[in-house]
């Protein structure tokens, strides 16, 4: 598995991203682009890792809309609450009562908010250089790569590590059933004994994933140190 990284990286993100650096004119965009991403060999105490999540009107990324991102810096093995940032997303779009129960944002929140170019420009500042870290890749990765699309013009690809891909991995490796549902960001919370949060904040969900990731990996072999390489999608 390792090998097959390390063949992704050389061929994938970073060869991606000094192409699309060349195509991206100056801006946002290009300024995340400018900054290298880590190296696989980097041990998990030396780390930058982002911690994000989305709150959306939806699952389809094209259909949908960002309505919030919240982001903290997970650095050595820190989470760093100084860092934290919370933005509700301006759009035309009217929520409906069912995602409202979900995500608590109303029309009248969502009117204050700040455009998405504000919002993802902020993002990606903070993102450059770094990994991001989500629970449940799929959300993050597409709507932030459309974000991109709409406005810049480019879809980049985002070294990512996701907590619910290492715990699956753990899961499929005692090769028995299990539920689908130990795999929600609450479920495998309380799995490593860590207190309950309230989800569905963007804010929240981003630090309560960063503590899930140290506990996975203080669950670890302490005579193996874990590589970027070891937990990347």
């Amino acid at each position: 598995m390792a090998i097959n990284k390390l063949m992704h990286w050389i061929s994938g993100y970073e060869t991606k991203r000094k192409k699309l650096l060349k195509k991206v004119p100056s801006g946002p965009l290009h300024d995340f682009l400018s900054v290298p991403f880590p190296s696989l060999d980097t041990p998990m105490d030396k780390l930058p890792i982002l911690a994000v999540d989305f709150e959306t009107t939806g699952l389809d990324s094209k259909a949908d809309k960002l309505l919030s991102v919240g982001f903290v810096l997970l650095d050595q093995t820190q989470i760093k609450l100084n860092t934290s940032y919370h933005q509700i997303i301006k759009t035309k779009t009217q929520l409906e009562e069912s995602n409202v129960i979900i995500h608590q944002i109303t029309d009248d929140q969502k009117e204050q908010g700040q455009p998405l170019n504000v919002v993802v420009e902020k993002l990606l500042e903070a993102l450059a250089g770094k990994v991001m870290l989500v629970h449940f890749a799929r959300i993050e990765r597409q709507f932030l790569q459309q974000a991109c699309l709409e406005l810049y013009g480019f879809a980049p690809e985002f070294p990512i590590i996701d907590t619910l891909v290492i715990a699956k991995r753990q899961l499929d490796k005692r090769d028995v059933a299990y539920d689908p549902s130990e795999l929600r960001l609450s479920s495998l919370r309380n799995k490593y004994k860590l207190p309950d949060h309230h989800g569905h904040d963007a804010l929240n969900d981003a630090i309560a994933t960063a503590e899930l990731l140290l506990a996975q990996m203080a669950s670890k072999n302490k005579k193996d140190k874990v590589l970027l390489k070891d937990i990347i999608l």
